[in-house]
């Protein structure tokens, strides 16, 4: 598939320029185990690269103009270089744009170039092809024009740019995955400090399925900037009446359960699910070391309840996704993954029972939605990368 990709990338570049790129870039979409909605909130997540990617092909120029073809949507957006850059209408040219504005705010120079992309990693369906999108971008200028960014630096630009260029008030997960993921391998971020850990996901008799429910319910950027403004106003109240608490992370479920009435219904059972999914990404962990894999898929399974019920960021059809494995055997866990109203979910299953899975699956949600669900095999891969032949 990622062969594929780089032919397909390749070719429309060479139709639509006449000549080679110089470069060709891979950038991952990304999974995240456990730790929904933690990242803005100073908890830990667990996210990892995927081997589904954005494939970008680029070549410099002798002028100061830039182009870039996003070839899946047949649109092309040419701009200059020595432009103080804003956001345009084209929302997919935002996710660039802002990362080649960073740049030039941070006083270097760019020559002209050239770029077509190409992508394997589904739109809205929560494995992150906006951070792809930006990271990619940010890794490619760093390496075609030398300009010595940190793999730290990449992420935060990523971030900035959905913030500013797109209006998406997100934390730093999607990201820093997309940049830092290694083959194999599951990052434990602190989102406060960048501090991160990797440890080995093995998961031997076991395997990762994403079922796409096909639905991007439209509340999703307003609902998620909701969801923070209801955590912050929370976090106000448990520090007004413990000091003590900096963030999260030092809140237990006692003070909530304390500050109920203070906190009201709403704020209650979004703090309430904060602080217990922080909990679960180290009950998590734990589990990883221990190959524990039916600990790790209940810990999944109660998040999912937990971002239903207490978070209120899922929907119909991924709650009937996750009901309809719940009590099959080959099942150890699934859960909503992403910023929900839509997308996929993430299950955790026995090796070797994906093809029985999905079709009874795939049944079941047609007869109940009338859509035909989707679903990927995921493997966990590297990060950001430069691809060379």
């Amino acid at each position: 598939m990622k062969k594929k990709l780089i032919q397909i990338t390749t070719n429309h570049f060479k139709d639509f320029f006449h000549k080679t790129p110089e470069y060709i870039f891979l950038s991952p979409g990304r999974i995240n185990i456990i730790g929904e909605h933690v990242d803005y909130n100073d908890g830990w997540v667990l996210p990892a690269a995927i081997n589904r990617y954005i494939c970008f092909a680029f070549s410099k120029t002798a002028h100061t103009t830039a182009t870039f073809i996003a070839r899946d949507l047949n649109e092309t957006h040419t701009f200059d270089l020595k432009d103080d850059l804003k956001p345009i209408d084209k929302m997919w040219a935002n996710y660039l744009l802002g990362i080649v504005q960073q740049i030039k705010e941070k006083g270097f120079l760019l020559q002209g170039f050239e770029m077509v992309f190409s992508s394997t990693i589904p739109m809205g369906a929560g494995l992150s092809s906006s951070a792809a999108l930006e990271c990619g971008m940010a890794y490619a200028m760093n390496q075609m024009f030398d300009l010595n960014l940190s793999q730290q630096e990449m992420a935060l630009m990523g971030q900035k740019t959905e913030q500013t260029f797109v209006g998406v008030n997100c934390g730093i997960m999607d990201q820093f995955a997309s940049v830092f993921g290694k083959k194999n391998q599951v990052i434990q971020l602190d989102c406060n400090t960048l501090e991160h850990l990797f440890h080995q996901a093995d998961f031997k008799k076991h395997t990762l399925l994403l079922l796409d429910s096909l639905v991007k319910h439209t509340h999703l950027t307003s609902g998620y900037n909701v969801r923070r403004q209801e955590v912050e106003q929370g976090l106000s109240v448990i520090k007004e009446h413990f000091p003590e608490v900096k963030s999260f992370r030092n809140c237990t479920e006692q003070m909530i359960i304390e500050l109920k009435e203070k906190l009201g219904a709403v704020l209650y059972k979004r703090c309430f699910f904060v602080v217990q999914e922080i909990q679960r990404v180290q009950k998590a962990v734990d589990a990883l070391k221990q190959s524990d894999f039916k600990a790790l898929g209940a810990l999944m399974f109660d998040t999912h309840h937990g971002l239903s019920e207490q978070y209120q960021v899922s929907c119909e059809e991924l709650d009937f996704l996750v009901s309809a494995v719940q009590k099959d055997k080959t099942v150890l866990g699934a859960r909503m993954m992403g910023g929900g109203f839509g997308g996929c979910t993430i299950n955790l299953i026995k090796k070797g029972t994906e093809d029985e899975l999905i079709d009874r699956i795939s049944k079941l949600y047609y007869n109940q939605f009338g859509i035909e669900l989707k679903a990927y095999k995921v493997k966990i891969a590297q990060g950001t990368n430069q691809y060379k032949s």
